[in-house]
C-alpha cells in the first residue's frame, strides 16, 4: 500500500531542505514528495514532508504562520545576514536588554519586508541566491509580512540575545535582525535559527531522520505519518459512499442539499473512515475540490 500522509521532520543542520527531500526519496522508496516552508541549510526544526497523494495539499493549508527561536549576534553584519557569511560591518555599541526589548516592540503588526539577496526568492526565473553569488545585486520588490509576537528569552552572551518570534508565511528572520541592528545603531546578523512551528506542526510531533530510518527498519513508516485531515481540521466533515462517492472521485457533482455551502472535509462511510479529500458544496450540490486517494 503506498503511502499518504505528512511527515514533520526535525531538519537538522548543514542540510538544505531539497537534501531532506533527496534522503527521504530512498528512506520511503517514493519520489512524489513535497515540503511546506524552506528551511536554510544552517536552521533546523519543523519541516513538514508530504508524501504520496498528500503533496497535492502543500499550497491548500489553511495555516501557514511560523514560529521560531532565534539567537541574535550584535557587533557583527555579514553578507548572508547570518554567521556563514562574510563580515561586512563590526561594531561595539551592543544594545543592553531593556533596548532590545523596546526595539522589538516597534517591529510588532504588519509590515513590508524586502527579501534578502541570500534567498529562494525568483528574479526572472534565477534564484537570488544564485545572483548573490555571482556577486550581484537585483531590485526586490518588498512584500507584506505580519509579526504577532516577539520576545526576548534570554541573553547568554553579552553580544548574544534569543528571541522568539510569531510571524506570517514568508517572513525571512535574517532580515528581520539586519533591521533590529539597524534600529539599534549597532550590525547584527543570525547567530542560530531554530523553526518551533510550521502551521499545524510543533516540534514535539517532529521526528528525526535517523527516527524515521528506524522505522523503515522495524516496518513502522506509517505510524509516523499525520493524516492530510489534520491540515483542515477547522472545517465541517461530511460522510460519502456509495454511488455519490464514485460520482466524486469521477469528477461528477453529487446532490447534497443539507451541506452548507462552503469547503467540506470529506470521509468514506465505510467503517474505515477514510479521508477521501476537500469538497465544495453549493447550491445544493457537492463537487470534490482536492482528492488525496487514488481513483479506481
Amino acid at each position: 500500500m503506498s503511502l499518504c500522509g505528512i511527515l514533520p521532520v526535525d531538519k537538522p543542520a548543514g542540510w538544505t531542505s531539497f537534501d531532506v527531500i533527496a534522503k527521504l526519496r530512498g528512506v520511503l522508496a517514493t519520489r512524489r514528495l513535497g515540503h511546506s516552508g524552506t528551511l536554510d541549510p544552517m536552521a533546523t526544526g519543523v519541516l513538514p514532508v508530504f508524501v504520496g497523494m498528500a503533496a497535492k495539499a502543500v499550497d491548500l493549508q489553511p495555516d501557514h504562520d511560523k514560529a521560531y527561536r532565534a539567537q541574535v549576534r550584535f557587533g557583527l553584519a555579514t553578507d548572508t545576514g547570518d554567521i556563514t557569511g562574510a563580515p561586512v560591518a563590526t561594531g561595539e555599541n551592543i544594545p543592553d536588554a531593556a533596548a532590545v526589548k523596546t526595539a522589538l516592540a516597534a517591529f510588532l503588526g504588519p509590515r513590508m519586508q524586502t527579501p534578502p539577496m541570500y534567498s529562494a526568492v525568483k528574479v526572472g526565473g534565477v534564484p537570488l541566491y544564485k545572483l548573490a553569488r555571482q556577486g550581484k545585486t537585483v531590485e526586490r520588490a518588498a512584500r507584506p509580512v505580519t509579526f504577532y509576537r516577539l520576545a526576548l528569552v534570554e541573553q547568554p552572551a553579552p553580544d548574544r540575545f534569543v528571541i522568539d518570534i510569531e510571524c506570517s508565511k514568508g517572513t525571512y528572520v535574517r532580515t528581520l535582525v539586519e533591521e533590529l541592528g539597524q534600529a539599534l545603531g549597532c550590525p547584527a546578523c543570525l547567530a542560530a535559527l531554530r523553526r518551533t512551528r510550521a502551521g499545524v506542526f510543533t516540534l514535539d510531533r517532529c521526528v528525526t531522520l535517523e527516527a524515521i530510518q528506524a522505522a523503515k527498519e522495524a516496518g513502522r513508516l506509517e505510524t509516523l505519518l499525520v493524516g492530510v485531515d489534520a491540515l483542515f481540521s477547522r472545517l465541517p466533515a461530511a460522510r460519502v459512499g456509495g454511488a455519490e462517492k464514485a460520482r466524486l472521485l469521477n469528477g461528477a457533482p453529487a446532490r447534497r442539499p443539507e451541506l452548507a455551502d462552503g469547503r467540506w472535509r470529506l470521509y468514506d462511510e465505510g467503517p474505515d473512515g477514510a479521508f477521501l479529500g476537500l469538497g465544495l458544496a453549493a447550491d445544493g450540490l457537492l463537487r470534490g475540490e482536492k482528492l488525496f486517494v487514488e481513483r479506481a
